[in-house]
């Protein structure tokens, strides 16, 4: 098979959205090696040096952000445009702790969810994969931000089809690799994403596109198709990713301080604060406003995540506040009073 390769980097942590206990359990997190290539077959992106078998998921990922307000709006967005186009009679696949369920279902949704990792009580969720044997179909299925950590993406979405009778809509809701190379954001690669797709990528897999395009900020794609057009995607060699030659250059620039303090403890705080390291040029602090962060540690960096309160008050007044993402930028400003210099990463 022929790869050409984008990007390359080493020993990075498997999860970024694992929160540990103690500074030795965040940095013996288990590692894994970064190798994004594009494939000269299908012109699908992906992480060549993948290993799905180091991914066991457990109660201690958290990667909820619904405490946002902004991010809150984005699935208010998203729960209209699904029940604008999809039917009445959904299935959720991947539907984590239930927020979206949730949202769908006070929009008048007939809802199933499937997570084997749902720790919950609601009865509208079942704690299994979605497949045939399941012996349920839906107008349409809900795949949001599950596609990116798929190996094999396509044979994964033809599973889903045929356990949905072969027919059906799909919402599907992913990173946008165009953005990330737009704005050099290189801590958005993650080990967790092993798939970076393209707009176009989504024409390629399937023959019928309901409606499709960017959302939050730009940050994501979203695609309603027919399941009943998937079909293998092909290279094409006029139309290739454009990863740019500088993608790292900022990781290296001058104008970073010992005083930068990271707000968001997610997955780009993870990666930026940790490349940041080990370019000596470490930050001060991490902060994050999901209560289910604070006081913990995050992997391979070691750093500790702390609640707005109890940090805000200790910066000196040399401290910039490093935004992780701009689509934030107005509801930090407001929770910290204004007072600080702030940087929006990655705009």
């Amino acid at each position: 098979m022929t790869q050409r390769v984008l990007y390359e980097a080493v020993d990075f942590p498997i999860f970024q959205n694992r929160m540990y206990d103690t500074v030795e359990a965040a940095h013996a997190c288990p590692r894994g090696q970064i190798r994004i290539v594009e494939d000269q077959k299908t012109g699908l992106v992906y992480n060549a040096a993948f290993d799905p078998d180091l991914m066991v998921y457990d109660a201690a990922y958290q990667n909820e952000q619904g405490n946002s307000v902004p991010f809150r709006a984005h699935l208010n967005w998203a729960a209209d445009l699904v029940r604008a186009t999809m039917g009445d009679r959904l299935i959720e696949v991947g539907c984590g702790k239930g927020t979206f369920l949730e949202m769908l279902a006070e929009r008048g949704a007939d809802i199933t969810g499937f997570d084997p990792t749902y720790e919950g009580d609601d009865p509208r969720i079942e704690k299994l994969y979605f497949g045939p044997d399941v012996g349920m179909n839906g107008d349409g299925l809900v795949l949001r931000h599950v596609l990116e950590h798929i190996q094999n993406p396509v044979d994964f979405l033809m599973q889903l089809a045929e356990a949905n009778g072969g027919q059906g809509l799909i919402y599907i809701e992913v990173p946008c690799l165009d953005w990330i190379c737009d704005n050099r954001a290189w801590f958005d690669l993650f080990y967790e994403h092993v798939n970076y797709f393209r707009l176009d990528d989504f024409y390629k897999i399937f023959g019928r596109v309901v409606e499709a395009g960017n959302c939050f900020g730009g940050q994501y794609l979203y695609v309603v198709a027919d399941l009943a057009t998937l079909k293998k995607p092909v290279y094409d060699d006029e139309n290739t990713v454009s990863f740019p030659d500088d993608f790292t250059d900022s990781l290296t620039a001058a104008n970073s301080s010992d005083h930068d303090v990271v707000w968001g403890g997610a997955s780009k705080g993870l990666i930026f604060s940790m490349l940041r390291a080990r370019a000596g040029r470490p930050v001060a602090g991490v902060i994050d406003i999901n209560p289910a962060k604070q006081g913990k540690f995050l992997a391979g960096t070691g750093l500790r995540v702390s609640a707005p309160n109890e940090l805000l008050p200790n910066l000196s007044p040399e401290a910039r506040i490093l935004v992780m993402n701009p689509n934030y930028t107005k509801e930090i400003k407001e929770m910290s009073g204004n007072a600080f210099t702030y940087v929006e990463v990655g705009k």
